[in-house]
């Protein structure tokens, strides 16, 4: 079988890039190894942040801009709001905004900006959201330009989208790991079945497999799991939008964050130092978890504190080692373009990099987002500025 391109992963950058591509004139197939969305996908779930809160990188928060127009455009395209403006509530532990904080340096970048802000002291925090605890954060933002993302349900949407325009979406197909370099003008990949699939170009966008699938970066990538909890509070009403936002507390520090209550549950999760988690292995939230999760939501959201767990759920990243996502033309196998090294923060960017991801199959330069993502040997360690090392 012969293809213009083939996309290994139907993850959202996959399937955002197959649709950039064929709106373009490729004709594209997407080798997804479950059905879509998979369950064990990290841009699967219920809710994903979309925020341009990023301290001081203006880098990201420039990204961000992009994307802002092309969730807002996805929206109209499918008929739907998927993508829910409803502003982002960040939280700080801290009796002002420092500089040198989180909190307090994404405030003035995006002040800069004239990002509508609305910094909150004290019991206005309370009062305006009542579901947090009076005094447990003294300082507070809302970001009426930000909010949340249906994630799941994006993945669903874009995948018939896709299809409707011509993409070939073959589910159940794994594929095998890279075998030895090639030099051949054609890149070829051989499925689980045996099958051999030839094409014009490969774009790599399997996630926390990246580093089985290209052994290679296994150095440069790893998968870490990450915990996700689904509570069901007694009273919905107290955190629903727009009485509740989508939120970070002190996220840096604490790694915590969450979403409104949606699709039946109170989704919470960290965005912490994780887990490193074989992707192949099962994926189980430890008990120590839900005690950690208990005792936060008790200093934060009393409320909740005793809600009932619906469902637990082990988001595997693909950590690299500095936070930055890799997306580039494999240096040593021709025709490869990789797509991944998402390290928990790639998903609120897949409208502008679904673009990128065309531009590099087309060969297309764009020297900002390459000078960020380029093809690198491994480094010293960073994080991405809202993740906490705890």
């Amino acid at each position: 079988m012969a293809t213009d391109i083939v996309i290994c992963g139907g993850g959202i950058l996959g399937i955002a890039s197959a649709l950039e591509l064929r709106a373009r004139g490729a004709t594209v197939t997407v080798l997804e190894p479950g059905p879509l969305p998979h369950p064990d996908a990290a841009s699967t779930d219920i809710s994903k942040l979309i925020r341009a809160d990023y301290a001081k990188d203006a880098f990201y928060s420039d990204l961000m801009e992009d994307s802002f127009e092309g969730f807002r455009s996805w929206n109209m395209q499918l008929g739907e709001t998927l993508f829910h403006e409803t502003g982002l509530l960040v939280l700080c532990k801290a009796k002002r905004l420092e500089s040198g904080s989180f909190e307090g340096e994404s405030f003035e970048l995006l002040s800069e900006r004239d990002y509508p802000l609305r910094l909150m002291l004290g019991p206005e925090i309370s009062r305006r959201i009542p579901a947090i605890r009076d005094g447990a954060y003294p300082t507070a933002y809302i970001n009426e330009r930000g909010g949340w993302a249906e994630s799941g349900r994006f993945v669903s949407a874009l995948a018939k989208e896709a299809i409707a325009k011509g993409v070939t979406i073959r589910e159940h197909v794994a594929i095998r790991p890279f075998a030895e370099l090639s030099s051949n003008a054609r890149s070829e990949i051989v499925t689980d079945s045996g099958e051999k699939i030839s094409c014009g170009t490969v774009i790599v966008a399997t996630g926390a497999f990246t580093p089985v699938v290209l052994p290679e970066l296994a150095d440069r990538m790893r998968p870490v799991g990450q915990p996700v909890f689904h509570f069901a509070p007694s009273d919905p009403s107290l955190f629903s939008a727009p009485k509740f936002l989508p939120w970070a507390a002190d996220i840096a520090q604490s790694g915590f964050y969450g979403f409104p209550f949606h699709a039946g549950v109170l989704k919470v999760a960290n965005h912490g130092r994780g887990i490193v988690t074989d992707p192949h292995g099962p994926r189980v939230v430890g008990a120590d978890e839900e005690v950690r999760f208990r005792a936060f939501l008790r200093e934060t959201m009393p409320a909740v504190t005793d809600a009932p767990v619906v469902r637990t759920r082990l988001c595997l990243y693909c950590d690299t080692f500095d936070g930055d996502f890799f997306i580039d033309h494999h240096p040593d196998r021709p025709g490869v373009v990789v797509a991944s090294g998402g390290s928990g923060h790639m998903f609120k960017f897949a409208p502008a990099l679904g673009r990128y991801v065309a531009d590099l199959a087309e060969n297309k330069p764009n020297s900002k987002l390459a000078a960020r993502f380029r093809f690198r040997a491994k480094g010293e360690r960073r994080l991405e500025a809202a993740r906490s090392d705890a």
